[in-house]
């Protein structure tokens, strides 16, 4: 019972998105959603069980899984833009399709199962600033989170100015926009890692996706929680977070609660198990 209990979170997951994979077949009448969330569903869900049997790198495994699907797949084979742009794009035309259904499951409803979980498991961008060497903040978090919300603001501008000056072939130009708003988010993201001395710098300070993520991830049902009669106050998870997260704390008011990504180095870290 104790073993299956366990293994109830992947489940869980697994049951989420193939409950959205078998809706949006059907409603939609295309096949492409069927596997789509199936693939990511049973992706997460498999890192989900590396990770209870304490493999090391379960999270990598499904990042690499998911955010290469994302990256070559989808964005660059089939050409769909992913990016916020893309996004806007798909809302500006009415059409509830591609980046649209990705941003309302991912990153608007999403975040009230698993938070900021797309951030630490299919986020393409983080897939390779994660391999850098800054992996432990050397640094307290600055307080220059402010300059997600100008970018949030120059992607919608962006879209809007497209469709408002009625440029053609605008779904050339999405696509042309993920390559190029991919390579800068790779470029800015590897300088503030080393400039900051912190592989999630950018996903801290610049990254326009958050601005999404962050409200509903306040209401997150999986959530890091601490056991208070093991937690022996070493501070160890602080330091080891990512995110600057504190979560010995168990609220939901919690210093830097919705910037939690769920990437679990706080509990692989704990002296006693308390996480």
């Amino acid at each position: 019972m104790e073993k299956m209990k366990r293994f109830f979170p992947p489940m869980l997951i697994l049951i989420i998105f193939e409950t959205v994979a078998i809706t949006l077949w059907q409603t939609k009448d295309n096949p492409f959603y069927l596997f789509n969330f199936s693939y990511i569903g049973m992706s997460i869900a498999l890192g989900m069980v590396l990770f209870i049997n304490k493999y090391k790198h379960a999270r990598r495994v499904v990042q690499l899984l998911v955010g290469l699907y994302m990256l070559v797949y989808l964005g660059l084979i089939c050409q769909e833009n992913m990016q916020i742009e893309g996004f806007w794009y798909y809302l500006f035309t009415g059409v509830f399709e591609a980046a649209t259904i990705h941003y309302a499951i991912a990153k608007i409803f999403g975040p009230l199962v698993f938070g900021r979980g797309w951030c630490g498991y299919a986020c393409w961008t983080a897939m390779v600033l994660d391999f850098l060497p800054y992996k432990i903040p050397a640094q307290p978090r600055k307080k220059i989170g402010w300059i997600r919300y100008i970018t949030f603001a120059a992607s919608l501008i962006f879209v809007a100015a497209l469709f408002l000056a009625h440029v053609g072939n605008l779904e050339r130009i999405m696509f042309w926009a993920f390559i190029i708003g991919n390579i800068a988010y790779y470029l800015v993201g590897i300088i503030l890692a080393y400039a900051f001395k912190d592989n999630r710098a950018f996903c801290k300070y610049i990254c326009p996706v958050t601005v999404f993520l962050k409200p509903m991830s306040y209401f997150a049902l999986f959530r890091v929680k601490c056991d208070k009669e093991k937690c022996i106050s070493c501070g160890k998870c602080k330091r080891i977070c990512p995110m600057n997260v504190d979560v010995t704390d168990n609220s939901r008011k919690r210093e830097n609660g919705t910037e939690c990504i769920l990437c679990m180095e706080c509990a692989k870290n704990c002296p006693k198990g308390a996480l």
